[in-house]
């Protein structure tokens, strides 16, 4: 079992920044893919960015071009670094690790992203 812990929600203005942490409580070396998902209120979780085993990575149209995603495997940590933030970022930021087989997901607890003025 691994707990991942997200951080570094906060409120912000449009076009800033933040990181987001996602700190695992064990290795994540051995998870084939690390990614980022957002939710708003009344909709549906989505992919904003995933991050392979070796370093592939892939992101939402909506953020391709702002956000970077990163893992350090000897920190057990995944990043996400957001810039030139819009409303529309705002939303609940949450952490996955993925193991394809077996089949296996942790997620963390969310962490809040508002970007307002």
């Amino acid at each position: 079992q691994v707990q991942l812990v997200e951080s570094g929600g906060a409120l912000v203005q449009p076009g800033g920044s933040l990181r987001l942490s996602c700190a695992a409580s064990g290795s994540i070396s051995g998870f084939d893919v690390m990614a980022w998902y957002r939710q708003v209120p009344g909709r549906q979780r989505e992919l904003v960015a995933f991050i392979t085993s070796v370093r592939s990575t892939h992101y939402a149209d909506s953020v391709k071009g702002r956000f970077t995603i990163s893992r350090d495997n000897a920190e057990n940590t995944v990043y996400l670094q957001m810039n030139s933030l819009k409303p529309e970022d705002t939303a609940v930021y949450y952490c996955n690790a993925k193991k394809l087989a077996p089949s296996i997901d942790y997620w963390g607890q969310g962490t809040q992203v508002t970007v307002s003025s």
